[in-house]
């Protein structure tokens, strides 16, 4: 019998709570540039698809299936693709931070 994975139509995680954390908090002036910087990642080092499903998550609120039927591809490719993206934005971040 074969193990079948499952997927949420959200991420969570201490990943998931950094990325909120630097993009939503206007507290002070480092938070600012981490978040210059977690933009500039976004859009110069993500592809085109990468970046696209990074937007609609967390900007636009959409969940994993949402982004899925606007994108016409499954809710597992969607997480494929986020997990891939999250990855590279903290490979890229760690030497900011």
């Amino acid at each position: 019998m074969a193990i079948r994975n499952t997927y949420t139509d959200t991420f969570t995680g201490k990943a998931d709570e950094n990325i909120r954390a630097i993009l939503f908090d206007d507290e002070n002036q480092k938070s600012e540039k981490l978040k210059r910087i977690l933009v500039k990642i976004i859009k110069n080092e993500l592809t085109p698809r990468q970046e696209q499903v990074i937007e609609m998550y967390y900007f636009r609120q959409m969940n994993i299936s949402e982004i899925g039927n606007v994108l016409e591809i499954t809710p597992q490719a969607v997480s494929a693709l986020m997990s891939r993206a999250r990855l590279k934005i903290f490979r890229i971040l760690k030497y900011y931070i």
